[in-house]
């Protein structure tokens, strides 16, 4: 029965999709009902994938589509990780989106395509093999695309617009490097340190070339200079829109593939051997550099927490790309501790716009006695961000610092001390301006939030510290990531 888990997973978001998007507009406490429904049974399936694979077990399911082509679901401990982080943040991100959109127009079809988006994600961290991860991996982009214009304005067509162009045109590359990919070694299998080991004599060239595509590919979406144009645009959708694309879905969806690439495509030493780790470590010291610069110059809030994402989820790639087990340990954790801080910083954000009207960086005076808890929260994501020990930022920042020394570069600590301190640059003044000044004269609420708006916020913020402080508990991110590495490097 544990083999067809990984399908039940996914079916618990890919068949409610189509179910919500067929509800009437007016059914608003059935489709609230579905909603949580769906995702509380979806948590417990992966907290019981969870215990099967910390066990021991790898359930597996393979549907053949033509001859060398299969559809293949497989739960390793990779993908639990990403498993959980979806799981755990959608059932979170639905309760603030079902307040967030009360009383609006076009929630079957928001929420249709929401869980649409999270069915992809699911499929993206089940793939079992190139073939799985690309027919999921396009499917997120289109189910992401109503998301992103569902206002409907002239502006969120045009980041529409753009989106897609980057998002194809990355879905291209990755098409064709799986393609080449697949003529050469069949089918392509996840497999802790690759495949190419399997392989015939091949040309060094032609497997640089395939790297390059693959990794072009899912660099799109996870906003590798220059292919990040699309992000900050995105920003235009709504709140719970925003945070599900930087802390969940599409972001993480980028980062995932590229670890899947280096480590159960390619393999760790296969890629050192090419020359292209450092290459890929490269890039991304200059998106972490280029994306916190970039986030300085933003008075728009939600664009500055776009250029941080940029920044941020480069941590990742960094961490792979060190070819250092405790880089590596660093940067998988990163994957969990960017998504629970980012999250934060979107909800508090949307509900500063949504209560107040406050969408910039220069009308955040006095937030903090106007809005206490979400501002707190707003605080707890934004140190943790920073690197402020002893939360869950500061631990992944250490253990890529360590990794880089292990690995004979020093200038990885250079890199993340001026990265922590464009961190607290562009982060301090929000916090200043919402603490210590006074807010505005006749400053009214707009909107009266609800427990459906406060409470996500405040429970992923206690998730940033309780990452922290709780690093050894069992089944924590860094726990499970120390698991993964064993498997992979050992």
């Amino acid at each position: 029965m544990s083999q067809f888990l990984p399908l039940a997973i996914l079916m618990t978001s890919l068949c409610v999709a189509p179910i919500i998007l067929m509800m009437p507009e007016h059914a608003s406490r059935l489709r609230t009902t579905v909603n949580l429904a769906a995702a509380a049974i979806k948590l417990g399936l992966v907290v019981w994938l969870t215990i099967i694979v910390a066990g021991g077990g790898s359930p597996d399911l393979r549907f053949t589509v033509a001859p060398g082509l299969e559809l293949h679901l497989q739960a390793d401990a990779l993908s639990v990780l990403f498993l959980a982080l979806s799981a755990i943040l959608w059932l979170i991100t639905t309760i603030y989106a079902i307040g967030y959109l009360e009383g609006g127009v076009d929630r079957s079809r928001f929420f249709g395509f929401f869980s649409l988006c999270v069915a992809s994600t699911v499929g993206i961290a089940m793939a079992g093999n190139l073939f799985t991860f690309l027919i999921f991996f396009e499917l997120l982009t289109l189910a992401t695309w109503p998301l992103v214009i569902h206002r409907g304005t002239a502006e969120a067509h045009r980041a529409g617009r753009i989106y897609l162009a980057y998002t194809l045109g990355g879905g291209l590359a990755l098409t064709l490097g799986t393609i080449w990919l697949y003529a050469l070694a069949g089918d392509v299998t996840f497999t802790p340190r690759g495949v190419l080991g399997d392989l015939p004599q091949t040309d060094p060239i032609a497997l640089i070339a395939i790297f390059v595509l693959l990794i072009a590919g899912v660099g799109v979406k996870a906003a590798l200079v220059p292919l990040h144009g699309w992000l900050p645009l995105s920003m235009v959708a709504p709140a719970p829109v925003s945070a599900l694309l930087h802390a969940v879905a599409v972001v993480k969806a980028g980062a995932f593939g590229i670890m899947r690439i280096v480590y159960d495509v390619f393999g760790v030493e296969d890629v050192q051997m090419l020359g292209l780790a450092t290459p890929l470590a490269i890039l991304a010291a200059i998106t972490i550099l280029w994306g916190s610069f970039c986030a300085l110059t933003q008075d728009d809030l939600k664009k500055r927490l776009a250029y941080s994402t940029v920044s941020q989820v480069s941590y990742i790639t960094l961490g792979v790309a060190l070819i250092s087990p405790l880089a590596a340990i660093g940067g998988l954790t990163h994957l969990i501790h960017q998504g629970i801080m980012k999250i934060t910083l979107f909800l508090a954000a949307g509900n500063f716009a949504e209560a107040h009207g406050v969408k910039t960086v220069s009308a955040m005076n006095g937030m903090g006695r106007l809005m206490p808890l979400s501002m707190l929260a707003f605080t707890i994501g934004a140190l943790g961000m920073i690197g402020i020990p002893p939360l869950a930022g500061f631990l992944s920042k250490w253990y890529l610092g360590a990794g880089g020394l292990a690995a004979g570069q020093p200038a990885v600590i250079a890199l993340l001390a001026g990265s922590s301190l464009l961190n607290a640059a562009y982060f301090l003044p929000i916090l200043y301006r919402a603490w210590f000044l006074d807010p505005p004269e006749g400053a009214r609420v707009h909107r009266k939030l609800g427990w459906m708006l406060v409470l996500p916020p405040a429970v992923t913020s206690a998730m940033v510290i309780a990452a922290g402080l709780f690093a050894n508990a069992p089944f924590s991110p860094l726990g499970w990531t120390r698991f993964i590495v064993s498997l992979e490097y050992l």
